[in-house]
């Protein structure tokens, strides 16, 4: 997730949260991360360090978003309006003793919308400041019934736990929705792909992302030097589960 580029996380999202489980127009509305003084906030983790967390090395750089970061999108279904959705870098927090990003997304349905498909939905990662991979989520979703899916992972021992499973995970796996903002911080070139490991409703899904060619986008905010992306999700991997 930088911040020109809201046409990638356009694409990006339509594969990573299903927010309104269809297939959605989506128009960007970018609100500018800043703190009391006005100044844009990236979070510097240059100078911390974890005694404890030697099995956990990887430092990766940040400067595609910050704390106070706020998304805002208009969703159709075709030419009706839908609802709007919002994603937020909301807090940084401590989790097991290292600084990670509080991250939220949520989808609401308009009234007009809700008549027949009512959207009520929340998405929360604990996305680590350092290491920039997912060590909690938990969605829930309210899409005539409930249903609240909750993810802890272990990224010393590449498990994670869902439901009453401990499942294998690739290394500094993502979630759906840190997936976005992971991505963001990855160098891209035009004509090649990067990959990302993801870990969605208990399957391993590995995530290609090509980066097809820039394009120069108009939107509320301004114009913007894009670049666009296309994200292929590859078969599920089967999931081994070790004691739960």
């Amino acid at each position: 997730m930088k911040k020109g580029i809201i046409k990638i996380l356009a694409l990006v999202l339509s594969i990573g949260c299903a927010l309104a489980g269809s297939a959605y127009v989506i128009r960007a509305q970018l609100g500018i991360a800043q703190d009391v003084t006005g100044d844009s906030v990236v979070c510097d983790t240059s100078g911390i360090l974890f005694a404890d967390d030697e099995e956990i090395s990887r430092r990766l750089d940040n400067i595609a978003f910050g704390v106070g970061e706020w998304l805002k999108f208009d969703l159709g279904y075709g030419f009706i309006n839908a609802g709007t959705a919002t994603m937020e870098v909301k807090d940084l927090v401590d989790f097991n003793g290292r600084p990670a990003y509080q991250i939220i997304s949520t989808a609401e349905s308009n009234k007009f919308f809700s008549s027949f498909y009512p959207v009520r939905d929340r998405v929360e990662t604990i996305f680590d400041a350092v290491g920039l991979f997912s060590c909690a989520s938990r969605k829930t979703c309210v899409r005539g019934n409930t249903a609240d899916r909750t993810y802890t992972f272990d990224q010393i021992n590449h498990t994670v736990v869902y439901k009453s499973d401990t499942i294998v995970v690739a290394p500094y796996v993502q979630d759906a929705l840190s997936l976005l903002y992971y991505a963001r911080t990855q160098p891209m070139e035009v004509g090649k792909s990067f990959y990302i490991d993801n870990f969605t409703d208990g399957k391993n899904y590995p995530l290609e992302v090509r980066v097809l060619e820039k394009e120069r986008i108009k939107v509320k905010a301004g114009e913007f030097e894009c670049l666009v992306v296309e994200p292929l999700l590859q078969s599920a991997e089967s999931s081994s589960t070790r004691g739960s």
